[in-house]
C-alpha cells in the first residue's frame, strides 16, 4: 500500500532553495524567509540573508502587511456563522453615522464598498495610529468614490470598518478577540500586534546604491486590521493550511470554501490577467495555476501566502525590505516547482460504501435539447453534470435529502435539480432550473417546452 511522501526530494529543495536565493540576491533584500506547506504541513523552510553566520528560521517574525485583512475577514465570517449578522446587511445596521454605511458587509469583504483606497492625511502606514483615534478620521469627509457594489476597489479603510464591526458586536478590542477565536485554537502563538522576539527589522534598501536606511514600525491604531500583524512562516504556513481545510474550531471548510471564491466585480485589466477578489482573499491565474492567497506591504516590509488548492501546495515568503523581490512571484513558482516536480498522488479509488438505487438510475448520459451531457454520483452523495463535448455548463450538486439537489457552481450555483417520475415510478426527464434533460435528444416521450416536431429526425429531401 502506498502512501502519501512526506519529505521532499533532494532535487525539489534545491530547487526550492535555488528560487529564494536568487530573489533574495536580485531582489537585494536584507533577508528572505520561506516556508512550504503540503499535505497539511510544512515539508520545507529557506532562509537566505545578507548577515554572515546569521539567518532567520521559521520562528522569526516578520511584519505581514495585508495578510492581516485576511484574519480581519475569518472574524467577520464566524459572525455570519453563528447568525449574528448577514453579509448582505448594510454596514450601517450595525455602524450608524460613518458615512460609508450603504456598503454591505460582503462588499467591504471583497473591497467592492465605493471606499477609497487610503486613509487622509499624512502617510497612515508610516506615522503613528494615534493620529486617527476615531473611525471618522480614518474615513475623511467623503469616504465613498464609487457606487458600492459596482467595481472591485481595494481600500484599506474598508477592513478598518469590518474591524470595528467585529469590536462593536464582539465587545471586546480586535486584536484580543482575534487572539481568543483565531490564534489560539490555530496554535499560532508567533503571531502578534506588535513584534515579539525575535523579530527582523524593516529596512528601506537605496534603489541606486547598496545601502539602506532603517523604517519605522508604527502601530496603526484604528487601521490595525487591514494592515497590523507580525507573523512566522511557521505560523503562516499553519494558517495554509486551515485557509485549505478549514477547523471547526473557527471555520467549516465549507466557510473556507466560500472565502476562495470570486466575489467582487472585475476590472477589464482584472479579467486579462486573470485575478479576482474573494471574501478577504486575492483569487490569481498563473501560469495555468489558480492561486489563492494574500499579499501584504509594509514599510520595511513584503509578504505573501499563497495556496493552490487543487495541488494541495502551499507558499509563505517573507521579506524586511520596502521594494525589492516580487513575493507573489517567489510564492507561486515555490508552489510550482513542488507540484511540478512532486505531483500530488491521489487517494486511493474506493466504492461507495451505500448508494440509492434510485439515484443511481439516474447515473449515465442526458441531453440538454441537442447537448449531451453526463451525471455521476459523487463520492459525497451529490451528484455533478458535465458536457461530454468537454466545455459548457457544468456543476457538482449537492443532496437536499429530500430527492433534490442544490447547484454548488458556475451557471447553476443555487440552482434546483430535480428528477421528474411518471405515475408509474419510472423517470420521465431532469428538471434542472426549468431546463428539461431526457435520456434522447428531444425525447417525444418527455414534457420539452414547445413540443417535439411529430415528423421526427429527417435529413434534406
Amino acid at each position: 500500500m502506498t502512501t502519501q511522501q512526506e519529505e521532499l526530494l533532494p532535487a525539489t529543495r534545491r530547487a526550492l532553495l535555488h528560487r529564494i536565493a536568487v530573489a533574495q540576491a536580485e531582489g537585494r533584500t536584507p533577508s528572505l524567509v520561506a516556508a512550504v506547506v503540503r499535505d497539511g504541513h510544512a515539508v520545507w523552510h529557506g532562509a537566505r540573508t545578507s548577515v554572515e553566520g546569521h539567518g532567520p528560521d521559521k520562528n522569526v517574525q516578520y511584519r505581514i502587511g495585508s495578510i492581516t485583512k485576511t484574519f480581519t475577514a475569518v472574524l467577520v465570517l464566524r459572525l455570519r456563522d453563528e447568525g449574528v449578522l448577514d453579509l448582505g446587511d448594510p454596514l450601517e445596521k450595525y455602524l450608524p453615522g460613518t458615512g460609508a454605511g450603504e456598503a454591505t458587509i460582503a462588499e467591504l469583504l471583497a473591497h467592492s464598498g465605493g471606499l477609497a483606497a487610503e486613509s487622509p492625511g499624512p502617510w497612515w502606514e508610516r506615522t503613528p495610529g494615534s493620529l486617527r483615534p476615531e473611525l471618522a478620521d480614518v474615513l475623511g469627509k467623503q469616504p465613498l468614490l464609487h457606487p458600492a457594489g459596482r467595481r472591485h476597489h481595494y481600500s484599506n479603510p474598508g477592513y478598518t470598518l469590518l474591524g470595528a464591526l467585529v469590536e462593536k458586536l464582539r465587545g471586546a478590542p480586535w486584536e484580543e478577540v482575534l487572539r481568543r477565536e483565531v490564534l489560539e485554537p490555530l496554535g499560532l502563538d508567533r503571531t502578534s500586534g506588535r513584534p515579539l522576539m525575535p523579530h527582523a527589522g524593516g529596512w528601506a534598501v537605496h534603489p541606486w546604491a547598496d545601502v539602506m536606511l532603517a523604517e519605522p514600525a508604527e502601530d496603526l491604531g484604528r487601521m490595525a486590521p487591514a494592515g497590523q500583524l507580525w507573523s512566522t512562516t511557521a505560523d503562516l504556513a499553519r494558517f495554509a493550511v486551515f485557509l485549505t481545510k478549514g477547523d471547526d474550531r473557527v471555520l467549516s471548510a465549507e466557510t473556507v470554501r466560500e472565502m476562495r471564491e470570486p466575489a467582487a466585480p472585475s476590472e477589464a485589466a482584472d479579467v486579462v490577467d486573470g485575478a479576482a477578489y474573494g471574501l478577504g482573499l486575492q483569487i490569481q491565474r498563473w501560469d495555468g495555476r489558480l492561486l489563492v492567497g494574500h499579499s501584504g506591504s509594509l514599510p520595511g516590509f513584503l509578504a505573501n501566502l499563497t495556496i493552490s488548492v487543487e495541488d494541495d501546495v502551499a507558499a509563505v515568503v517573507l521579506t524586511n525590505c520596502t521594494s525589492g523581490p516580487l513575493p507573489a512571484g517567489v510564492g507561486a513558482d515555490l508552489v510550482r516547482i513542488v507540484a511540478e516536480a512532486e505531483p500530488r498522488i491521489p487517494e486511493p479509488w474506493r466504492p461507495l460504501r451505500e448508494v440509492d438505487t434510485s439515484v443511481l438510475e439516474l447515473a449515465g448520459q442526458w441531453y440538454w435539447g441537442t447537448h449531451a451531457f453526463a451525471l455521476r454520483l459523487t463520492a459525497d452523495g451529490g451528484v455533478s453534470l458535465e458536457p461530454l463535448s468537454g466545455y459548457g455548463r457544468r456543476s457538482r450538486f449537492r443532496t437536499n435529502g429530500d430527492g433534490t439537489w442544490t447547484g454548488l457552481e458556475g451557471y447553476y450555483a443555487g440552482e434546483s435539480l430535480r428528477a421528474v417520475r411518471r405515475p408509474d415510478g419510472s423517470v420521465s426527464h431532469l428538471d434542472l432550473g426549468s431546463f428539461v434533460f431526457t435520456r434522447q435528444p428531444y425525447d417525444e416521450g418527455a414534457p420539452v417546452p414547445g413540443g417535439v416536431d411529430p415528423a421526427g429526425w429527417r435529413g434534406i429531401g
